[in-house]
């Protein structure tokens, strides 16, 4: 064969070759196109009270084919939430404010510190979403029905200073909705459709998903309605800094403004999530949203319909999370647990025998992993239920059975971070001038510290000029000797670091000090 027939023959391969996968290009538009299309039909107006079906279109392991199955089963749940804003509303949202930075991950901090400032609608708006706003003092945002007789959620933020609510069905109804009760810590509300029953709803999952698996978003970004986004969930147990509470879901399916309140579905139709706060530098999606878990909702939503309020389990602790300079200290193998600052006179805490220096570790023999878990834990439960909290006193795991009270409304959760600042720490070598607290006029307990060596290994800790050090080691204190010798204790017990209860005009905390940089020092 000459070299011109061998290229004549490899062209013609080539082009059969491209005419091929053209062909099945074609074949893959034509099948999303029809996909597609099906989204678009107008809906027949429904006429059933049941939940939508909860068939699973595929197993779990394997990605569905096309997502509208599932869409054309519970879009009709889903509705826009339109609200006129009382007029002496502000233009933002009310309580915008930042996140607290110290709970983002510090991998996201510098993001959310760059684009979640200046109040251009863009960044964490506050760890919420913001719900589109239109002239005239209006706003929208997304909800779902969670039952035929017209209960709707949505998010607290969206109906947030709303003179009046109205939701618009996927069948193209708006009907008049009223404000059952509102939940800002966890930011949910309840609204209610009293015209137009029996409605179309869908299902609260009863189990968490798991990162990985796939979902679906509905909502009404930008004001345009019945709009669907898919993902997969990213990550769980998030705490963005949004609230006392936070355990968001981390999805990747695009949400954008408009879209607050709207559910994210699993593959078998049930609604995992509710769609609250985005990470932008635009306000637009970039595959960072977070969505308050089913089983918080379902919490939640449960008093909200029997009360129109949600009253939390209260213990009457000040706690902080348990570092390992903390854990070191105290002799744990682990920096696990709420570590206690005090528990308040009177509260079902102290009346149980809880006080500052014990390490809570279970919830009813589930473990708590931290401060802000122990808060959760706590508030998911109802006032007078009876719960066995297990804690660390000195060597000795103690068990305690506590009544809870109610949470007070003006409460807020005490959950003190260990943070780094720029001055000091506890005794001479540790870069301190100490003096008993009488002597300076700073009550009657403690040794205050009246010098911060800057430099000092006390400094990196955040101790100032002015605070007190009630406790050493666990051991009260009045004298600079007292400091001092609970510290050569700690060292001879080989601590590896010292623990001091400090006591500001901000309250009291417990600090950890290494010993290790001490004797530099």
């Amino acid at each position: 064969m000459t070299p011109t027939s061998k290229t004549t023959e490899t062209t013609a391969t080539t082009s059969r070759f491209h005419r091929k996968a053209l062909a099945s290009v074609a074949a893959v538009t034509l099948v999303a196109t029809g996909a597609l299309g099906t989204a678009f039909l107008p809906p027949s107006t429904p006429a059933y009270a049941q939940a939508l079906p909860q068939t699973p279109i595929t197993s779990a392991e394997h990605p569905p084919g096309s997502f509208a199955p599932i869409v054309n089963r519970v879009k009709p749940g889903v509705v826009s939430v339109k609200v006129k804003l009382k007029d002496d509303a502000a233009d933002d949202e009310e309580g915008g404010g930042q996140p607290n930075l110290q709970n983002v991950p510090p991998q996201l901090r510098d993001f959310f510190r760059r684009f979640g400032e200046g109040g251009q609608g863009g960044g964490m708006g506050g760890g919420m979403q913001r719900p589109q706003r239109h002239g005239g003092g209006a706003a929208q945002g997304s909800g779902f029905f969670i039952s035929a007789d017209g209960y709707v959620v949505t998010n607290n933020h969206v109906v947030n200073n709303a003179k009046s609510v109205e939701v618009t069905l996927d069948d193209g109804r708006t009907l008049p909705a009223k404000i059952i009760g509102t939940d800002p810590k966890t930011d949910l509300a309840l609204l209610k459709v009293t015209d137009g029953a029996p409605f179309p709803y869908v299902k609260l999952a009863h189990g968490a998903p798991q990162v990985g698996d796939w979902v679906v978003a509905i909502g009404n970004p930008f004001g345009l309605g019945g709009t669907v986004t898919a993902g997969i969930v990213s990550a769980r147990g998030r705490d963005i800094g949004a609230g006392p509470y936070d355990d968001f879901l981390q999805i990747d399916a695009p949400i954008n403004k408009g879209n607050s309140g709207g559910p994210t579905f699993n593959v078998s139709g049930e609604v995992v999530g509710v769609n609250t706060a985005i990470a932008s530098p635009s306000g637009g999606n970039v595959g960072l949203a977070f969505a308050i878990p089913s089983e918080t909702v379902q919490a939640v939503v449960d008093q909200l319909r029997a009360d129109g309020k949600v009253a939390r389990g209260y213990l009457g602790l000040q706690i902080q999370p348990v570092t390992k300079d903390i854990a070191d200290s105290l002799g744990l193998d682990k920096a696990k647990g709420a570590l206690v600052n005090s528990a308040q006179d009177g509260t079902p805490a102290a009346k149980a025998g809880l006080k500052a220096g014990d390490v809570v570790q279970a919830v009813n023999g589930d473990p708590v992993t931290d401060a802000r878990e122990l808060s959760r834990k706590i508030a998911s439960l109802k006032p007078g239920t009876k719960v066995d909290l297990t804690y660390v006193r000195g060597n000795k795991t103690e068990t305690a059975q506590v009544t809870l009270g109610t949470l007070p409304n003006d409460t807020k959760v005490a959950s003190a971070d260990d943070r780094g600042g720029r001055r000091g720490d506890s005794q001479p070598r540790l870069g301190l001038e100490l003096a008993p607290a009488s002597q300076v006029g700073a009550g009657s307990e403690g040794v205050a510290v009246v010098g911060v060596d800057p430099d000092g290994p006390a400094a990196a800790k955040g101790i100032q000029e002015g605070d007190v050090i009630l406790d050493v080691g666990g051991q009260s204190v009045s004298s600079l000797s007292d400091v001092a010798g609970r510290i050569r204790a700690a060292e001879t017990e080989g601590r590896k670091a010292v623990l001091m209860r400090v006591k500001n005009d901000k309250g009291t905390r417990f600090v950890a000090i290494g010993l290790s940089s001490s004797k530099n020092g």
